[in-house]
């Protein structure tokens, strides 16, 4: 599979050849589905949390006599139906993760590129390095290229001035390939891959 290479400021490149088992699959929505679930449980804090009846700061002297007065019985104010009293089956500190095989997160990456290649959103690019960190001029570049929504995945490293350029522009994520995620690539509607990328991602599924 090839596909034609351009620049930031439109021109081409040259192309290159896919390699098919990694961006010519057939998109599974539920290995997309399982990934992105895991993504967002995995990242969820888990710190909320109530006071119980065990933690709120209220005598624990039996409320009145067990028998005569005609009221229910009680044996503390710090029972949950009480103002004040502590909270029934409230939020605990916990985590939200859940396990995924590392395969099948592999397996949902490959699918999530092949999905931008089968729509026709996947764009490559020679490299993204700008001479100056200017936002403006990267907004004018972007608009010649139709971009924008897109993740813009570079090499091991991102350049300076152009992670500089980019990060005040709205729906414009910048990454470097070891960041590289399902979610992000899902969420924006194209995925802009540099050569190193694509190099680093054929390494990785070697």
């Amino acid at each position: 599979m090839k596909l034609d290479i351009t620049t930031l400021d439109g021109e081409g490149a040259g192309s290159v050849d896919l390699d098919e088992t990694i961006f010519g699959l057939e998109p599974r929505a539920d290995l997309l589905q399982r990934m992105v679930r895991w993504q967002l449980a995995k990242r969820q804090a888990g710190t909320h949390a109530v006071k119980n009846r065990s933690d709120v700061n209220r005598t624990r002297k039996k409320l009145y006599k067990q028998k005569g007065t005609g009221n229910a019985r009680h044996g503390a104010a710090s029972a949950p139906q009480f103002r004040g009293g502590g909270r029934a089956f409230g939020p605990v500190v916990r985590s939200h993760a859940h396990d995924l095989p590392k395969k099948v997160r592999a397996l949902a990456l490959k699918h999530a590129l092949s999905a931008k290649v089968k729509d026709s959103t996947l764009i490559i690019v020679d490299d993204v390095k700008l001479a100056e960190g200017k936002t403006k001029a990267l907004v004018e570049r972007f608009e010649k290229m139709g971009l924008s929504s897109a993740l813009i995945i570079g090499g091991a490293e991102v350049d300076v001035n152009f992670a500089r350029a980019a990060r005040n522009i709205p729906q414009i994520d910048v990454l470097p390939i070891q960041g590289i995620n399902v979610y992000d690539i899902l969420r924006r509607d194209k995925l802009v891959l540099t050569r190193a990328a694509i190099d680093a991602l054929e390494a990785r599924f070697q």
